[in-house]
């Protein structure tokens, strides 16, 4: 009679796998996302470039050192004589340049978070898409799971949530769902009024 026996026990190094590099795919969804970011930014007109320029350098220390200074200097310049002065107190060319230099780089600021918000919207729709995708292809997961078990004759695997999770989710009817409980969260809730009761002696 002839029996299996295991192979003899051979003491092999142990692979380190406490630092797993990381799988290609995600070396090329990096490349792609870094592809879509640099486009973007290459379709900028002269225009954007400025305004973002502008922006950035309005929301550095940089700008906030160059006015303080630029205030102080202009202060102490003018706070001396009269006639030494050449805008004295209220500060009537100082008020207006620096009104001046707000409209502008307000104009600048929005045009620039104008142009981040279109990115930051095209991101979301690309999110939907592909969150779309993922439930479509889970969703055929699923159906083959259950034809496969069907198929197996396996008991205790098909239920009312598997059956839920095994359909097309309706976009119309969440997004309904949701702007539905928004607006139960926006209506106040009325509490009745508390009956008040007088005890009268008789």
């Amino acid at each position: 009679m002839t029996t299996l026996s295991a192979p003899p026990f051979e003491d092999k190094p142990v692979a380190n796998t406490s630092h797993h590099a990381p799988p290609a795919q995600l070396h090329r969804n990096i490349a792609a996302i870094a592809a879509v970011e640099q486009a973007a930014m290459a379709k900028r007109t002269l225009f954007d470039r400025l305004a973002d320029g502008i922006a950035r350098f309005a929301g550095g220390v940089a700008f906030l050192i160059i006015h303080v200074v630029w205030f102080v200097v202009w202060l102490v310049l003018n706070s001396r004589g009269r006639g030494r002065a050449f805008d004295p107190y209220p500060f009537s060319l100082l008020t207006l340049t620096v009104s001046l230099e707000a409209i502008f780089l307000a104009t600048f600021v929005l045009i620039s978070q104008n142009r981040a918000a279109r990115i930051a919207e095209r991101r979301a729709h690309l999110d939907l898409q592909i969150n779309l995708l993922a439930e479509s292809e889970m969703t055929k997961v699923l159906t083959l799971v259950r034809a496969i078990t069907a198929h197996l004759h396996v008991a205790g695997v098909e239920d009312a949530e598997l059956r839920d999770l095994a359909r097309r989710t309706d976009v119309k009817a969440v997004i309904e769902a949701l702007e539905e409980q928004e607006e139960q969260e926006k209506t106040p809730v009325k509490k009745a009024p508390a009956q008040k009761t007088k005890d009268r002696a008789g």
